[in-house]
């Protein structure tokens, strides 16, 4: 089944793309996801690119655009939930959700290659930004002959309402891993990730099994709508952050506006590499009072010392005002490979002793006051 996405630019904002999924019912007294219940309280409180035809099928460029009028979205009841949708599907009850798009982000001096996928989940896979799905990638598991793969965790990278705002879709940010011999040079497939390239190499039409939504570390708090939120990511990690983003700037929701400060510290290896770098800067020229951006190019740009410029650097350059929002309330969070975080830290408890604060003290303050946000992997 092929999936065509024919949606005027000048129609998106106030509509959303159909594809011709059912929609799932929502009553006033419980939510019911294909027998999974999930149970509503009181809420918290662009144009495309163009379309492209790739090895015989049609890829829709979903990294919509942001617009000076905010994109309506829907269902609404989507917002009545007070707990996030936990686990509604289990690896041994997957759901079957469907590939809408695969869209290669990075450009051709970016090493390694990602990819923006969008997956059709009907609404029966509710979700709140900062959550993941599991993926259970198709084949045998090799340490378990007879049993299959084993579930692969992925951030969500749209808000609940998906890149077409109707509820029906989550998208993932997603690198291709793959193994290079060391010794001859050339890549050795048997050892490449086996989820990363199964969703790399879908394409529209094909179904992918889902779990989840799992995670509640990464959840964006809206009990202050004016609350400062800083982001740090590396590569993928962006995937989250993406999500409060477009919750932030890009959709219109009656119950939420926020009127704080987001600021996003970003680090890839160049500027082939940046991820949904167009999305982001047109949220500096639209919000230029509540959206900061700032980027480590490692391989482009030099810190005070010479080296490389990783996030850590830009951290630190910002130092005096980072720690200033975090004695204000400020949320920090971090989301990227897992070794992101030792030079974060140390970084962090250097300025910390520099300004005379004992950063473990200041640390367990921040977790304590659920300010500190962690999801590496």
């Amino acid at each position: 089944m092929a999936y065509s996405i024919c949606s005027q630019a000048a129609n998106l904002v106030h509509a959303s793309c159909d594809t011709s999924v059912r929609r799932s019912s929502f009553q006033k007294s419980s939510l019911s996801f294909q027998g999974k219940a999930w149970v509503p309280v009181l809420s918290l409180n662009g144009s495309p690119k163009t379309l492209s035809s790739k090895a015989g099928y049609t890829t829709c460029m979903s990294v919509q655009q942001a617009k000076r009028s905010k994109v309506a979205v829907s269902p609404l009841e989507l917002e009545d939930a007070r707990e996030p949708p936990l686990n509604l599907y289990k690896p041994k009850d997957s759901y079957t959700a469907t590939i809408v798009s695969v869209e290669r982000l990075v450009g051709p001096k970016a090493p390694g290659e990602t990819c923006h996928i969008v997956i059709d989940h009907g609404g029966n896979v509710p979700y709140w930004e900062g959550q993941s799905y599991g993926v259970i990638p198709p084949g045998e598991n090799p340490k378990k002959p007879g049993a299959p793969q084993n579930v692969r965790l992925y951030s969500i990278a749209s808000t609940r309402y998906g890149d077409f705002f109707d509820g029906k879709t989550a998208s993932l940010c997603v690198r291709r891993a793959v193994y290079y011999d060391p010794d001859t040079g050339n890549e050795d497939p048997s050892k490449n990730g086996i989820c990363s390239n199964f969703l790399c190499n879908s394409k529209p039409g094909d179904k992918v099994q889902i779990t989840g939504p799992s995670g509640k570390v990464m959840l964006l708090p809206e009990e202050d709508p004016d609350a400062t939120h800083i982001m740090i990511a590396t590569g993928t990690g962006i995937a989250p952050f993406r999500g409060y983003l477009r919750r932030m700037f890009m959709e219109s929701i009656p119950s939420f506006k926020f009127g704080g400060l987001a600021w996003l510290f970003l680090g890839v290896a160049n500027s082939d590499s940046l991820l949904y770098d167009e999305e982001f800067n047109n949220y500096v020229k639209e919000y230029p009072e509540n959206f900061r951006y700032d980027l480590a190019l490692s391989r482009e740009q030099k810190n005070k010392l010479g080296g490389k410029l990783y996030v850590q650097d830009k951290i630190e350059e910002y130092s005096d005002e980072v720690f200033k929002l975090l004695d204000e309330g400020a949320h920090i969070y971090f989301c990227g490979l897992r070794g992101m975080m030792p030079g974060i830290q140390d970084t962090l408890k250097r300025v910390a002793e520099q300004r005379g604060e004992n950063w473990e003290e200041k640390l367990s303050k921040l977790k304590k006051n659920k300010q500190w946000h962690v999801e590496v992997y």
